[in-house]
Formats: C-alpha cells, sequence, structure tokens
C-alpha cells in the first residue's frame, strides 16, 4: 500500500467519520433544524495535527460569531432594501476577504469566515428577515458543534503534535541548509543551487506557518514560539552570506589564474567540512566555530588606506565566512535550545538572540488584496442581481456559494483550477446523494444504521482529504453527500429540493469560475509583477532613509517575497527558457543599503557625502525599474560606488575603513557583477 492509503491516512479518515458521527448525534439530540452544518464543518475543520484542529476552531469559532452578528445587525434594517443589503453584505465579504489576504497566517481563516458566515445567514433570510436572530443562532449552534467534535476526537484520539512535525521539519531545513551551504561555497560550481535555494526560502516560510500553531499544541513539552522566530532570523541570513562568499571566491578566482590561494582553500574546505558534520556537543560546536571564526580574522589582509581591489574582494570574503559561520553556529544552538523545551537559554548567545523581535516580518500584497476584495465583491453584486432578476427562489444558494468560493479562493493566482475541482466532485456527489437518498436511506431505521450506511464513502473520503491533490476532489464530495436535503431533523426524500439544491451548488461553482476567468487573468504573472515591484520599492525607500535599519526584518519580508515567487517564477521560467529576477541579488543589495545607511549614521555630517550619493543612486535607479524591462544600473553609479571607495578607504579611522569596504564592495559586486575590476579615482 502506498504512503497516500498507509495507516496515517486511514486513521484521519475513520477520526473524520467519528466527529462528524459524534456532530450528528448531538445535533439530532437537541433538535436542530440543519444537523448538515454540523456535519460538515467537522470535515472542514478537520487536521491531522491537533494543534492545528484546536487553533482553527478558535478561529472558526471567532469569525462564525462576528458572521452572525454582522448578519444580525444588517438584515432587519436593510431587508426591504435588496439592492442596498446585497451592497452592504458585498462590502463586508469584500472587507473581509481584503485583510485575510493582508493577514497571510492560518489566523485569516478566520477573517475570510467572518465574512461568508455572514453570507450564509443573510441570504436565506431574505424572504424571512423575522427570523433572522433564530437563523443566526441555529447556525452558530450547528457550527460550534461541527467545530467541538472535531477537536475533541482529532485531539483526544492518537493526536498528532504539532510540535514534533516542527522539531522534525526543523532538522530537515537545518540539514537543507548545511548541504546548501556546502554547495555554495564549494571550489567548483554546483548544479541545482538555484533550485535548492528556493526550497530554503520556503521552508522557512513553511515554519513561519506551522509556528503560529505551537500555542495550541496539546504536548507537554512544546517548543517556544519565540525560539522559532529567532531560529527564522538565522535561517535568513545563510542565502546572502552563502551567495556573497560564493560571489568572492569566484572573483578571486578569475583574478588569480583560476584558483583561490591555498590558506583560503584549506579554509573554505574545513567550513565546508564542520558544517556538513556539525558536532552534537554544544560547547564543541562553539569551540569549533570560534576557531574557524579567528583563522578568518587572521587571513584578513591588512586594512591599509592604499588597499588594492582584490585585497577588498579578500577582506569581504572573509568577513561574510565568519559571518557564515556563526549564523550556522546560532542555528544549531537555537535548535539545542528548542529540544531542551526550557524557558531558560542554554547559552548566552542564545539569550541574546531570544531578545530580538518576536514577530517575523512578512510581504503584504496590498494590491492583490484589494483585487481579490474586489473580485468577491463584484462576483456576489452579479450573483445577487441574478438571482433576484430571474426569481429562482433557490438561487441564494448559487449567490451565496459564489461570493463563497471568490472569498475563499481570492489568495490563488488562477481560481479557474481549484472550482474545476469543485465542479467535478460536486457532480459526482450529485449522483452518490441520490443513490444513498432515494435507494438507500428509505430502508434505514435510526441513527446507528444510517452511520453504518455511511461509513464507507465518509471513511474513504475522510482519508482521502490527507492527500492535497485528493481532497480537492474530496471536500466537495461531502459537501454532496451530506446534502441540506439529506441530513435534516427529519428524513422527507424530497427529490426537487435535492435536485434544486444541487443545481445551485453547481450554478454558484460554474458562476464563481466564469467570474474569475473574467476578473482575473493572467494572475500569476500579475503576481509576480507586484511582488517584485514591492521589492524594488522597498530597496528605493529605504536606501536614503536617515535611521539605523533593521536587517532582519528587511531579510525576512524579501524571503517572504523570494518563497512566494519561487513556484511562480520556476514555472515562467520554463517558458521563457532564462532566468526572470534575481531575487537574491536584491536581497544582498537590500544588506549592502543597510550596511551603508549603518555607516552613515556614525559618520560626522561633513564626511557623509560619498555615501548619500550612492544611497541616492541606488534609491533612484530601484525607484525607475520596471518588471516587464529592467534595465541594468548606469555607468554614473558605478562612478559614485568607486568615488566612495577610493574615499572612504583613506579614513583614518580602521573601523570605518573596514566597514566602508564591506558595504561598498557588496553594493557594487550586486549592481555591477559583468564589471569586475575596480577603478581607483583620481584624488
Amino acid at each position: 500500500m502506498s504512503e497516500r492509503f498507509g495507516w496515517p491516512a486511514a486513521l484521519f479518515g475513520i477520526k473524520c467519520f467519528m466527529a462528524a458521527a459524534l456532530a450528528l448525534y448531538i445535533s439530532f439530540s437537541i433538535g436542530l433544524e440543519r444537523p448538515y452544518w454540523a456535519f460538515i464543518t467537522s470535515f472542514i475543520m478537520a487536521q491531522p495535527m491537533a494543534g492545528a484542529v484546536i487553533s482553527k476552531a478558535v478561529y472558526r469559532i471567532l469569525g462564525t460569531l462576528v458572521g452572525a452578528a454582522v448578519a444580525i445587525i444588517m438584515v432587519p434594517p436593510l431587508v426591504n432594501a435588496p439592492e442596498l443589503l446585497t451592497l452592504a453584505v458585498a462590502g463586508w465579504l469584500g472587507f473581509c476577504v481584503f485583510v485575510a489576504q493582508l493577514d497571510g497566517t492560518p489566523r485569516s481563516y478566520m477573517f475570510s469566515l467572518a465574512g461568508y458566515s455572514a453570507c450564509l445567514i443573510a441570504f436565506p433570510s431574505f424572504d424571512a428577515p423575522a427570523g433572522i436572530f433564530d437563523l443566526a443562532s441555529s447556525r452558530v449552534q450547528e457550527i460550534t458543534i461541527g467545530i467541538l467534535a472535531g477537536s475533541l476526537v482529532h485531539a483526544a484520539i492518537l493526536p498528532g503534535s504539532v510540535a514534533t512535525m516542527v522539531l522534525n521539519r526543523v532538522a530537515a531545513i537545518l540539514r537543507d541548509a548545511e548541504r546548501w551551504t556546502r554547495d555554495a561555497i564549494a571550489a567548483e560550481p554546483v548544479e541545482g543551487l538555484a533550485a535548492e535555494r528556493r526550497r530554503l526560502a520556503q521552508d522557512v516560510t513553511e515554519l513561519h506557518q506551522l509556528s503560529t500553531h505551537l500555542p495550541y499544541d496539546l504536548s507537554r513539552r512544546v517548543p517556544r514560539v519565540r525560539t522559532v522566530r529567532a531560529l527564522q532570523d538565522q535561517l535568513s541570513l545563510l542565502l546572502p552570506l552563502g551567495a556573497a562568499v560564493d560571489d568572492r571566491v569566484k572573483m578571486l578566482k578569475a583574478a588569480g589564474g583560476g584558483a583561490v590561494r591555498p590558506e583560503a582553500a584549506a579554509l573554505i574546505a574545513d567550513v565546508q567540512h564542520w558544517v556538513e558534520h556539525p558536532e552534537t556537543d554544544m560547547g564543541e560546536r562553539g569551540a569549533s566555530a570560534a576557531a574557524l571564526i579567528d583563522r578568518c580574522k587572521a587571513l584578513e589582509p591588512p586594512n591599509r588606506p592604499d588597499m588594492d581591489w582584490a585585497d577588498m574582494l579578500r577582506l569581504s570574503l572573509y568577513a561574510r565566512l565568519a559571518d557564515l559561520i556563526a549564523a550556522h553556529r546560532d542555528c544549531r544552538d537555537l535548535y539545542d535550545q528548542m529540544t531542551s523545551y526550557g524557558r531558560a537559554p542554554v547559552n548566552a548567545r542564545v539569550a541574546q538572540l531570544l531578545e530580538g523581535w518576536r514577530f517575523r516580518e512578512v510581504h503584504r500584497d496590498y494590491e492583490g488584496a484589494f483585487r481579490g476584495a474586489f473580485n468577491a465583491f463584484v462576483t456576489l453584486v452579479a450573483a445577487c442581481a441574478l438571482w433576484i432578476g430571474s426569481g429562482w427562489r433557490d438561487g441564494a444558494g448559487a449567490a451565496m456559494l459564489a461570493g463563497v468560493f471568490l472569498a475563499v479562493y481570492a489568495a490563488q493566482d488562477n481560481p479557474q483550477a481549484p472550482l474545476k475541482g469543485w465542479m467535478t466532485g460536486t457532480i459526482l456527489a450529485s449522483s452518490l446523494g441520490a443513490l444513498y437518498g432515494y435507494a438507500i436511506m428509505p430502508r434505514l431505521d435510526g441513527f446507528v444504521m444510517l452511520m453504518a450506511a455511511f461509513a464507507p464513502p465518509l471513511i474513504l473520503l475522510g482519508s482521502a482529504m490527507a492527500s492535497p491533490a485528493l481532497a480537492a476532489y474530496a471536500m466537495p464530495m461531502l459537501l454532496g453527500l451530506g446534502s441540506p436535503a439529506l441530513l435534516a431533523s427529519s428524513y422527507i426524500g424530497d427529490f426537487p429540493t435535492f435536485l434544486n439544491g444541487n443545481l445551485a451548488q453547481l450554478t454558484g461553482i460554474w458562476f464563481a469560475a466564469v467570474m474569475a476567468g473574467i476578473l482575473q487573468p493572467a494572475g500569476s504573472r500579475n503576481m509576480v509583477r507586484r511582488t517584485i515591484r514591492a521589492g524594488w520599492r522597498d530597496i528605493a525607500q529605504r536606501a536614503n532613509l536617515m535611521e539605523r535599519p533593521n536587517l532582519r526584518r528587511w531579510i525576512n519580508r524579501m524571503l517572504d517575497r523570494v518563497a512566494l515567487l519561487a513556484p511562480r517564477l520556476a514555472a515562467m521560467e520554463q517558458d521563457a527558457g532564462k532566468p526572470i529576477y534575481d531575487a537574491l541579488r536584491d536581497l544582498r543589495t537590500g544588506i549592502g543599503i543597510g550596511e551603508l545607511r549603518e555607516l552613515r549614521m556614525d559618520l560626522p555630517p561633513g564626511e557623509r557625502a560619498p555615501l548619500t550619493r550612492v544611497l541616492e543612486g541606488v534609491g533612484d535607479y530601484y525607484r525607475g525599474l520596471d518588471p516587464d524591462a529592467p534595465a541594468p544600473a548606469q555607468p554614473a553609479l558605478l562612478h559614485d560606488i568607486d568615488g566612495a571607495i577610493t574615499e572612504l578607504s583613506a579614513h583614518p579611522d580602521p573601523r570605518i575603513r573596514r566597514d566602508a569596504m564591506l558595504g561598498l564592495v557588496a553594493l557594487r559586486r550586486n549592481l555591477f557583477a559583468d564589471d569586475i575590476w575596480y577603478r581607483r579615482a583620481a584624488a
């Protein structure tokens, strides 16, 4: 049996069935009118990890309560003006979609749910506004029962641990990061570095998403979220530092006839071995790292005012290599902190790292969020206009589902793809639902027989939900199998009602797909342009700020963009046949800008002019870039960088000279990679 259909998936399917049975039993026992909502909610919130189930339960309950309250506030005063009520509900849905897309964490589900819960409660009340409070109360009870039943079953029966998954993922990410560093600083080029780099950026983002569930984990030994955030910061440093070392090695090889100096080659080989085989004992690991860092410092060329370009490159190489060693040491120490499960820092360096930022800076796509909100708003308004104009009684369900699907898939580049899966699953579910509703259910007597009859498809579909590829078909089939016409307070067997309900669901999905195609063409390319432009705008805005930079926040935000762009760029580059965007170059440029801004703050006002010219030129360059046709940096900027190198390399303060060379050499290599020789400006 393949892993997909192995014991974990089967256990998950059994637990899903047990949660649904419990939700239905409670709903039937207390006489709820629509047990269907409790049934389907138990599946919607199902997660293999107990912590994720509980966090999703909290978010869903809050979102349902807010959505119900909004529906109760909106419907009574606007029920006699359906146009205004439609605009109000659509506006609320759009607002919730906007906030959900900006949030970008599993918590965003709460905002989406608050938006479409209002639709689920408001639309059925158009014809009977007097019963809005009873309807809202019943819907909240039904959904809450489904949430609580799912939480109880998934958390109590062989629960999966978020903490265990996080620790396993961190161990795997560290191995990937160490392998990438080994390959990045290798003497000979290694194929596949670009793919490894993208995977590492995605791993850091995935770790951030997983860690949001840690506070809800039921395990007694759970790593602190703060430690995970600190580890993410250190992991984020590895990409730019490794790439910088790789670049300096290539330049020195080109200048040295194809080889670096023997002492540099020996040091890099020792660093590769240390990174690939880190000591498990923290003290030994720290001592080895310190010895390697001391060797880097010893090999740094003398910091003289007349330093030539090759020595500047060597200074940059050894400084970045020392930083890379320290970042790997810190990553391993923070992993030891996570596995110690203690609040006391395991060493003084970890205590220092834990004093940093607790919240990870992420990319926020305001334009994309507005587009998603606008699309959901327009889709819901158009669907309601067709429903009200046609007079189709069950059209409320179609309009409601059209808005719901655009809200759920607002963040997708191409919502039509998952909607096609929903269409296929719904068609299959209609046939399966008809078989159960009108061939099997009339022969059943009592709850036990009902659950025995439903057990095979529910367990099978629940198991399929463990696979992301099959979940796209399993969930719509569950929605159809648990149709409100079948799972009601009493069995009616009204086939026209069942048929109309399924037609409404299919119409809603079809209309959502049509509107997505009209409102969101070329979604992936538009998202790539917006994200690239956002990174360039960030660089331009921060290039000349007169304040001390926070490099960790900048790196985290850029890596979040890299993770968002990676799969889309891979597909686009495959079509184009060449690289479209070098995210790592911009990441390193931002770091160089931050170093120069930091240095400028330390200089007297009369000595800041060279750095100010460079930073203003970098800002102007990035401000004028076009994602569709990015132009190279102008020679005037290269002249300003070389002039700043000449002027600051003669500064009497050795620290100023060193910091200036590191920042300016990095900026020169990032923006003018083809111009490998620095030309000292005339005094």
